[in-house]
């Protein structure tokens, strides 16, 4: 059955709210079985390190450019028509947004899709982490915290009623996002093969960044055939856990590709756990971590909806289309990351060692 005769047998909205599912399940079994984390990149990376973390992270990373990129030159979509570069974006939100992510999706030892996978394989901590998250982004989004949010985010934003278009802007080739996503890709092997990381473990690390063209494919495709105006949009997890949340909260929600995004990367995971056997009960190890983990999801929460995005929705899905705002975002996180655990834990460490 094509995408025209779905939508024709089910509607437009349950399309888009399937197409997330088929998004999010791809990316939970991809980021389960490669453990893909941002958070662990950056502290591997602070600590001094070019490990197997951060040779997955920036396979990752890499392979949704080239994938995107490649799909944008087939005409399968297009990157100017993405959300994120239709609307205009916010320097001063993806900085400060993207610095109070960092600090958070350190604490709470996760970024926000990395708790939802870990959730998935019965972890709690995790699970009552992205309720917090979740929560917070909502109060972000249209809460109490919102005009704290559009304060922040309204101190610089991008010109010309659109965001920055780093290739167009950098004066790059059509084929330029493409050139440097497999140079990236290049170094992420490099890092591998010294790393010894199977070749498993490689090919779901770039499945992650499979998903994210999955979903920018996807909905560009629905838009293309749809009565109503469709968002063109892939895998984040600021906005759709907000969302999802609501959705189960208010009855007069609507389906959407978000809805369906969340619960299939639950659903991805979950399956890929328990059939390597690696489902198992976790919870907090004690007050002081979960007072931690509670702080870090919170400001995650907040961070992400002031930057525009989380980990996964400015790091790997939003600088596939080369939005200027989400590559500032992505470097701010690093920076935030990199600091809050140096001066948190390896402080700490250091101390106890003494």
């Amino acid at each position: 059955m094509d995408l025209l005769a779905l939508v024709e047998r089910i509607g437009e909205a349950p399309a888009a709210a399937l197409l997330g599912l088929l998004t999010g399940t791809i990316f939970g079994v991809a980021a389960q079985r490669s453990r893909f984390c941002l958070r662990a990149a950056t502290v591997e990376f602070a600590r001094g390190r070019m490990g197997d973390r951060v040779a997955v992270w920036l396979l990752t990373f890499s392979t949704a450019m080239v994938w995107v990129q490649a799909a944008d030159l087939m005409g399968w979509m297009r990157s100017g028509d993405a959300r994120i570069m239709a609307v205009p974006g916010s320097w001063s939100g993806a900085v400060l947004g993207g610095l109070v992510f960092g600090i958070g999706m350190v604490l709470a030892r996760g970024c926000s899709g990395r708790l939802l996978v870990l959730a998935a394989t019965g972890n709690l901590r995790s699970l009552i982490s992205g309720l917090i998250f979740a929560v917070v982004a909502q109060m972000s989004l249209a809460g109490w915290l919102a005009p704290l949010r559009n304060s922040l985010a309204a101190l610089w934003v991008t010109g010309g009623g659109q965001n920055l278009d780093l290739l167009a802007a950098t004066g790059l080739p059509q084929a330029g996002g493409l050139i440097l996503g497999l140079g990236f890709a290049v170094v992420a092997l490099v890092i591998s093969r010294r790393n010894r990381i199977g070749a498993s473990r490689l090919v779901f690390a770039s499945g992650v960044g499979f998903a994210v063209a999955v979903g920018w494919v996807a909905t560009f495709s629905l838009s293309q055939i749809s009565f109503e105006p469709m968002q063109v949009e892939s895998a984040t997890f600021t906005g759709p856990s907000a969302n999802t949340l609501m959705f189960f909260l208010d009855r007069s929600a609507i389906l959407e590709f978000d809805i369906g995004l969340v619960p299939g990367v639950f659903v991805g995971a979950f399956l890929a756990s328990m059939i390597a056997g690696e489902f198992r009960l976790q919870g907090f190890d004690g007050p002081a971590s979960m007072r931690r983990a509670m702080t870090g999801a919170a400001l995650m929460g907040f961070g992400g909806m002031l930057a525009g995005g989380c980990a996964i929705g400015n790091g790997v899905t939003g600088s596939s289309v080369f939005a200027g705002t989400a590559w500032l975002s992505l470097v701010a996180m690093w920076v935030g990351a990199m600091a809050t655990d140096f001066l948190v834990d390896q402080s700490r460490a250091g101390r106890q060692v003494a």
